[in-house]
């Protein structure tokens, strides 16, 4: 292809980048070093406990979650790769896909409805026990909340891996005596590192920039999307939500970068 075909193709792509990411990143950057009481913003937020509590509360929140998903996606993605035919397969899919379809503030509403004060696990404890138990509003309600929407992504993504890995590698593990235990460990994670890295990336990035399930959730823990939010709106401290908005992507590429890197590791050394 000709230098002037390939500029043709380019440059639409350029334009949007430019238009769309790079221009509103300087911006962003920009603004947040704008002063705030006499100092940089990213002064004020490194300095100031609150926005520091409401930056680890979401990293933990948003690894807590991602770590679960694995966890979880992982056997399930397998088992849909090894059993490609089963009863209640396309029902099975249909459920495991139905979370995509509602925004975060629906999501939030399902656990208020099932663990809120009104809620059918408060009505069913009161029961048993006199006492109602209530968790939606905290850790651990944001916690099922990003977990209902990571799951579905991270399944199909192992389920996909796992249906293109060659399984002549797991049975000539098995005729050279290698356990079930050896040949998953050996073989079959380190065919789904990329798979495994991708899945956690998206999840970490969905959970730490989620807003619509922290809205509705958040009453008892402060997360750095709301408090983004809060001081943008609420405050008009414009250079402080840019600096924690900063912040925000800079934690979220971190992670990212460290599981790319991971799963391109565990790649080559598979190789």
């Amino acid at each position: 292809m000709s230098r002037r075909r390939w500029w043709w193709f380019a440059a639409p792509a350029a334009a949007v980048f430019l238009a769309f990411w790079l221009l509103p990143m300087v911006a962003l950057a920009w603004l947040g070093a704008s002063p705030r009481d006499g100092q940089s913003a990213y002064l004020a937020v490194l300095s100031h406990p609150a926005y520091w509590r409401s930056l680890l509360n979401t990293v933990a929140l948003s690894l807590g979650a991602t770590a679960a998903t694995l966890l979880l996606a992982l056997p399930a993605g397998r088992f849909l790769a090894w059993h490609p035919v089963f009863p209640g397969r396309r029902l099975l899919m249909a459920m495991l896909t139905f979370p995509l379809a509602f925004p975060g503030v629906v999501v939030g509403f399902f656990i208020i409805l099932m663990a809120g004060r009104q809620g059918i696990l408060a009505a069913l404890s009161k029961w048993l026990t006199g006492e109602s138990l209530v968790f939606a509003y905290g850790m651990a309600g944001l916690f099922l909340g990003y977990l209902y929407f990571s799951l579905p992504r991270a399944i199909g993504m192992i389920a996909a891996a796992a249906q293109g890995m060659d399984r002549g590698l797991l049975e000539a593990g098995r005729t050279l005596g290698a356990s079930a235990w050896r040949r998953f460990a050996d073989i079959e994670l380190a065919a789904l590192a990329p798979a495994l890295a991708g899945a956690a990336a998206i999840s970490f990035a969905t959970s730490m920039g989620a807003f619509g399930t922290a809205f509705t959730l958040a009453a008892r823990i402060d997360v750095l999307p709301l408090t983004i939010y809060n001081e943008f709106t609420n405050y008009a401290n414009i250079p402080v939500a840019a600096a924690l908005s900063i912040f925000l992507g800079a934690a979220s590429w971190a992670v990212m970068y460290a599981a790319h890197a991971l799963g391109s590791a565990r790649t080559g050394a598979a190789a």
